[in-house]
């Protein structure tokens, strides 16, 4: 049997990895390493920079991420398509332990939150004998709050987390109070009421992190140039939005 330990690895900050997650790094006797284009190159770089320092013994077994099917229109079916190219790569890329033995793949973030990585590794666990562990990592939620010195919930709060999708489609949730957005291809909450509390990171823990926060009707303008020069700088934007409606009159 193949143990897969998924490894939470924070938002692209080196020094976001746990004592933990080295610890089982290092005693891995594989790494898969995903590649996703020279575009994303950058995420590849943070990746072989973490092996360096903690695992520079351990082989690694590069492989291609798998790309969605724009033919497929449905969402939900599109995603479990490309769910399952990715399993079947995974599977090769486990090839050369034949069975037995330790793998570890890192994650940006933590594996538990918006992030694909479990439910494929329960597709590979049909296609071969594998143990799943997961060492926690910190998720971007939590680098940005950080970044900006702010408390995730209000005293005794709810707060929601969703994709962007969701609140581009349905707007803001009835009895939310605290929103953070991810997985945004854009600006999903530019139709908010202006005096939505807003605070947006891209790249965030990670050197290049730009930080805007504000008023909605304030900020959107430069939030809409900073991810467009950003995307121009480095091919790839990666952001984060915590919103926050004003406490009514």
């Amino acid at each position: 049997m193949i143990r897969l330990s998924l490894i939470g690895i924070g938002s692209g900050n080196p020094e976001h990895l746990t004592l933990q997650a080295a610890r089982v790094l290092g005693e891995a006797d594989l790494v898969l390493l995903p590649e996703k284009g020279h575009d994303k190159a950058q995420l590849a770089d943070i990746r072989r920079e973490i092996l360096a320092v903690h695992a520079a013994q351990v082989p690694v077994a590069p492989f291609t991420m798998p790309e969605r099917d724009p033919a497929i229109a449905d969402y939900e079916t599109r995603v479990n398509a490309w769910h399952d190219a990715i399993a079947d790569v995974w599977k090769d890329a486990l090839s050369p332990l034949d069975g037995t033995g330790h793998a570890a793949l890192l994650v940006w973030g933590d594996p538990s939150l918006y992030d694909s990585t479990l439910r494929i590794a329960a597709r590979v666990a049909t296609r071969l004998k594998l143990e799943i562990e997961v060492i926690p990592g910190i998720t971007s939620v939590q680098a940005l709050t950080a970044s900006f010195a702010e408390p995730l919930n209000t005293l005794g709060g709810p707060v929601t987390i969703l994709p962007a999708r969701r609140l581009r489609d349905g707007g803001w949730p009835e009895g939310a109070e605290t929103l953070v957005v991810m997985l945004d291809a854009g600006t999903s909450f530019e139709t908010l009421p202006v005096d939505t509390q807003v605070w947006w990171s891209a790249y965030a823990g990670m050197a290049q992190e730009v930080r805007i926060a504000g008023p909605l009707g304030e900020v959107l303008a430069q939030i809409r140039e900073a991810r467009k020069a950003a995307r121009a700088r480095h091919g790839w934007v990666m952001d984060i939005t915590m919103l926050r409606r004003p406490p009514a009159a």
